[in-house]
This record gives structure tokens, sequence and C-alpha cells, in this order.
């Protein structure tokens, strides 16, 4: 057993990652649709904590352009590999999912697919367009990769302008290179930059736990506030899989409020901060 592991199994998940299970008529009704419809969400397959909690309020994650990755990141259970050829039909069975689900507030994510030209971007656009033209009042939410700086492929994003447009830090500059591999910090700043320069609103989430100081976590929420970031999330990393990278550090309830406030204090308009965060959570909420 490598020095590493033997780190990891010293450490127990505490009490405060314990998850209640997931409750109330509105949560049955959209879980009888999907069992119902074969329907496909992030928020199942990513096994998130906060599903019974979302689903109750009417918010729901999608997952696009397919389920293998081109990059392959520490901390991403996603498969690593060559993806399948783009679904042109995806677009209009992601929306009947929303219609289906009653979705009233849809966040879109994908994976990377940097072996496309266009990085995805032309999908990302049909599949907001086909969510507003069969539910129009449904509002959007979309985490986007970085495709790989290719500003012309954002730039299709900002002139569909969702509500909100998530684009995520994950970690600290100095562990960005073991947790986001192809990823660069400072490629991901430009890119919420230039959103915001486009007139968008702007997310962008970090995952505590992996090794990174209190100071580096100050210093990336200013590295964002810096850019204009307006919505911040922080929550606990947890290790999917033990080829991942291992839990460092579990951050206690209240060091992640003290987060919270001081990101009110340095101006985000809205920060999540818990252990049991993820980047979607309370999306709904973020419509300020």
């Amino acid at each position: 057993m490598s020095e590493q592991d033997q780190i990891q199994t010293k450490i127990s998940k505490p009490k405060w990652l314990r998850v209640k299970l997931p409750t109330g008529e509105n949560y049955r009704e959209v879980r009888r649709l999907v069992d119902q419809h074969k329907l496909h969400t992030i928020c199942e397959s990513g096994s998130c904590p906060n599903m019974g909690e979302c689903w109750g309020e009417g918010t729901a994650t999608f997952m696009i352009l397919g389920n293998i990755c081109t990059r392959s990141c520490g901390f991403c259970a996603v498969k690593t590999g060559r993806p399948n050829a783009v679904d042109l039909k995806e677009p209009e069975r992601v929306a009947e999912s929303v219609k289906l689900m009653k979705v009233k507030h849809a966040v879109l994510t994908s994976v990377d697919r940097d072996d496309l030209k266009d990085g995805g971007s032309i999908i990302w656009v049909q599949t907001v367009e086909s969510i507003r033209r069969i539910s129009p009042s449904t509002t959007l939410e979309t985490l986007i990769p970085d495709f790989a700086g290719k500003w012309d492929n954002l730039q299709r994003i900002i002139d569909i302008a969702p509500e909100i447009v998530s684009h995520n830090l994950e970690t600290v500059r100095r562990l960005t290179k073991a947790v986001r591999i192809q990823a660069k910090y400072d490629r991901s700043l430009e890119l919420l930059f230039r959103l915001k320069k486009g007139g968008m609103k702007t997310k962008s989430g970090v995952m505590l736990g992996l090794g990174e100081s209190s100071d580096e976590v100050i210093e990336t929420m200013e590295d964002l506030r810096n850019v204009k970031v307006d919505i911040l999330t922080l929550g606990q990393y947890l290790q999917p899989t033990p080829k991942h990278l291992p839990v460092a550090e579990f951050i206690t309830p209240e060091k992640f409020l003290e987060y919270k406030e001081l990101g009110l204090k340095m101006g985000f308009k809205y920060v999540e901060s818990g252990p049991l965060v993820r980047s979607s959570y309370r999306a709904e909420k973020h419509l300020f």
C-alpha cells in the first residue's frame, strides 16, 4: 500500500456528510416521471446528495454531448476516451425531458469535447434553443467547459444568453495541474472575464479538501472576484473511486461558513458554501 493510500484509509467521513433520503411529493412525482420515461439526469448518474431537495424545488441538471470525456481530470468519475459521434437529436430529447419533468430551472453541463472543432458549442446552442421553444418559462444555467480557449466557440454561448453561465475553477492555482490535468487556471479566469464582458451573469465553483491551504482558498476567491464573478459555490471534494485523487481533509461546516461570510464581504452576490454543496445546488435561487 502506498503512503497516499495509507493516508486515505485513515480519513473517515465525518457525521456532517451523512445524507437524508429524499422525500416530498414533488420529488416522488419527478422520480416517477424519470423512471417511466427513462430520462437521464446528472443528478442521478452523479449520485448527487442534494437530488431530492433540488427536484422538490423544480431544478434538475442534464449532461449533454455524451458521457465520454476527452480529458482525464483527477477528481472526476466521467469516463475518459474517444467520444461517440455527436447525437444531433440530443437537444430535442433533453428539451422533452425538461418538459416532462416540469423543470422550472434547468442546469445544463457537458463533458469536454476537445475532439470537435466547435468544442460542442453548436449542440449547446441547439439545446438551449430547443428548451426555450418547448418550455419557454424554464430558466437556464449553462455549466460550460473552457472550449480549450477557442473564444469563437465561447461567443456562441454569449450570443444565446442563458440566464446564468457557469464555469468551475474547481481548485486553487497550485493544485490545478494535478486536479484538472488539461485545464489552465488563468484560461478559466479569462473565460469568466470574457463572459462578464459579454453581459453574462457568471458563476464558478471550487472543491475543498484536496490539500489546499486557507490562504490559497482566499486567493482563489479574490481571483474570481477580480474577474467579476457573481455567484460562488464551495463544497467538499469526495473521492469517487480509489483511482481518483484522495481526500486530503474534510473541511468543517464552521470553516465553510467562514468562507461564505468572507465571500459576501468580497462582493459575491450569492455564495453557497457547505460540505454537501455542489455547483448546481440551489441553482434556482441564483436568478436574483
